[in-house]
């Protein structure tokens, strides 16, 4: 069986999940821990700034799932109410589903974000390395990748930006076609600009200059990506050098005015220049949008690209859920049938033994064949066997598969006396 507990950014506040991940950061040897609870067979742990969950292997599902919570609260310092409240528990297809939902960022607070496919994969190679995967979690993380790969490839979930600063990065490249030997101008040091300098790494920027009140707050960010840094003071030469601004500070007024911007466009003859504002109150005059050869966009313009392209994907995540779906039923069959195979093993032990019990017993006049007449004895005993065995074998894997596998497995030792 496979149980998976935990809590995400929808069951509990920011505060509770910093405690937990915290808690289980602190453990060494986390999965070892978890290992030791009784009836655990396989676990993995996975911990996000968003998330924290386990997922395993298990013989009994209702009472190692209280364990694995209460293992949680632990961990996290979780009083009840907020465990009770926080923590969440599926086993089965529901947490099959789950987790392949949570792979392919049908789960995540934006729907369609790469990270979390990698944080997933981390979580399993840490798992693969401490030897505390097995056959059935090894099989159901393989399928969560195929699956995530394929909502990927399949829909367009991933296709459109659905953040203010990526947002800003894509409208640069649909105007220019290519980022590769632009020049970029950040002003602001902050979170948004921060993000925004990641998006312009990812498509292709190469020159990144980051303007700030704080010079020496502009040369931390600007290091980072290997660009450069000036004050505000030195923003009318910046501008002259650039082919795109974007602009997200926090200043009460305007920071780059209209007539910097006619200046610095004398200077340099004209040559396009693409601003993209998405500060709160605005940076740059609005007036500069009415001056030849320069493209500004708020982040107004901004929301509304980002607004559609969210109604985009979630139209997409229809597409996925119906992937995920096919993907959860082919593993739940492949596991059912996994649970016969002990059963199908000592069917098979049992009426070999009988074999050779039997063949012993005749082993007094079976002396006097001739080995090629004992061969031919060995092989239509075998071969009796065989004919004899396939079908209800066949019968567990394809029943095991459709119906409650472990209904299936309990009548088959019943009726073939294989506990006795």
């Amino acid at each position: 069986m496979i149980v998976l507990v935990g809590l995400n950014h929808k069951t509990a506040p920011l505060a509770v999940r910093e405690r937990l991940f915290a808690g289980c950061q602190e453990e060494v040897n986390l999965l070892g821990a978890l290992r030791t609870i009784d009836g655990v067979r396989e676990v993995l742990h996975l911990s996000t700034c968003n998330r924290v969950e386990l997922v395993a292997s298990v013989d009994k599902a209702p009472v190692i799932m209280d364990a694995l919570k209460s293992f949680l609260a632990r961990y996290g310092g979780l009083t009840d109410n907020e465990a009770a409240s926080c923590l969440y528990g599926y086993r089965d297809e529901e947490a099959i589903k789950h987790l392949f939902r949570v792979t392919s960022s049908l789960d995540s607070l934006v729907v369609g974000e790469a990270q979390i496919l990698g944080q997933v994969k981390d979580a399993y190679r840490q798992a693969l390395a401490l030897n505390a995967t097995g056959i059935a979690l090894n099989r159901l993380m393989h399928r969560a990748f195929r699956t995530a790969k394929r909502v990927r490839t399949e829909t367009g979930i991933a296709a459109n930006p659905v953040s203010v600063s990526f947002a800003a990065v894509e409208l640069a490249k649909k105007i220019f076609g290519t980022l590769s030997g632009k020049k970029t101008l950040i002003i602001g040091a902050g979170e948004m600009a921060e993000l925004t300098c990641t998006h312009l790494i990812g498509n292709g920027a190469e020159e990144i200059t980051v303007a700030n009140r704080s010079l020496a707050q502009a040369e931390l960010l600007a290091e980072k990506y290997s660009g450069k840094a000036v004050g505000l003071d030195d923003l009318d030469e910046a501008l002259c050098d650039v082919d795109i601004v974007i602009s997200s500070t926090g200043a009460p007024s305007y920071i780059v005015t209209e007539d910097m911007v006619r200046h610095c466009l004398r200077k340099r003859k004209n040559r396009l220049l693409f601003l993209v504002d998405i500060a709160v109150p605005r940076d740059i005059d609005p007036a500069a949008d009415d001056i030849e050869n320069v493209y500004l966009y708020n982040i107004d313009n901004l929301q509304d690209i980002v607004d559609e392209n969210i109604k985009n994907r979630r139209r997409e995540s229809i597409k996925a859920e119906g992937i995920v779906q096919e993907e959860v039923a082919q593993y739940a069959s492949w596991l059912k049938e996994l649970e016969a195979v002990p059963t199908i093993v000592s069917l098979r032990s049992r009426v070999e033994g009988i074999v050779r019990m039997e063949m012993a017993k005749a082993e007094n006049w079976m002396s006097q064949l001739e080995s090629e007449d004992r061969e031919k004895v060995d092989a239509l005993v075998n071969g009796i066997v065989n004919k004899i065995l396939h079908a209800p074998m066949a019968v567990m894997k394809e029943e095991s598969a459709e119906f409650h596998s472990q209904d299936i497995v309990a009548a088959a030792r019943q009726l073939f006396r294989l506990d006795d």
